[in-house]
């Protein structure tokens, strides 16, 4: 097991092709799906086809960016997974911070945990300059987690969806952090800004 970052209960991990079944469970529920794509499943096909290898080739592009399966340190568990990538026509100094959990692993502070552990990597190793996350408006679970892990809300907007799902009418929220930002927050909590 190739580890990426240990954070907190988590261990973070680079995806293997052994980690199919993983992901079509993760995809299957349509609790899981609910704001990606209003609940319909990723078939095994595409994830396999299409998915997992695009996980996998982030690994060779881009030194410490890509997707990183989240399984529970003690127990082994897969979880689900975080990104923390540049945005495919965005600059490398700016990374998208993003997750997909198991139900079973909803408001356990996973999501936090993972997250806070990855701007932590993202400021103190990696030179990112702006973490930024990205998500509907109405999924206000995520929208917490975003919070939590010291992102500010800074726009409200409505993009393009091939095929709408129930709640785009609210729009889009973008979540955001600056290195500056990050550092003065570590400086007044008496902390390192590394």
């Amino acid at each position: 097991m190739r580890v990426f970052l240990e954070a907190g209960r988590l261990t973070l991990r680079r995806f293997t092709a052994a980690d199919v079944d993983d992901l079509v469970d993760l995809d299957g529920d349509p609790a899981v799906m609910r704001y990606l794509t209003g609940g319909t499943p990723t078939s095994r096909e595409v994830i396999q086809d299409e998915v997992l290898p695009r996980f996998l080739q982030y690994y060779e592009r881009f030194t410490g960016f890509g997707f990183w399966a989240a399984v529970d340190t003690s127990s082994g568990e897969f979880l689900g997974w975080f990104h923390f990538r540049p945005a495919p026509d965005g600059p490398v100094d700016e990374a998208e911070l993003g997750y997909r959990l198991r139900r079973s692993a909803w408001g356990r502070g996973y999501a936090t945990e993972g997250s806070r552990a990855l701007v932590h990597k993202g400021f103190a190793e990696l030179g990112v300059q702006r973490v930024f996350a990205l998500t509907m408006a109405v999924n206000l679970a995520s929208r917490r987690v975003m919070e939590k892990s010291g992102l500010r809300l800074v726009r409200t907007f409505h993009g393009s969806w091939r095929d709408p799902i129930e709640g785009v009418e609210h729009g889009e929220v973008e979540y955001a952090l600056t290195r500056t930002e990050w550092e003065r927050e570590n400086a007044a909590r008496g902390g390192p800004a590394d």
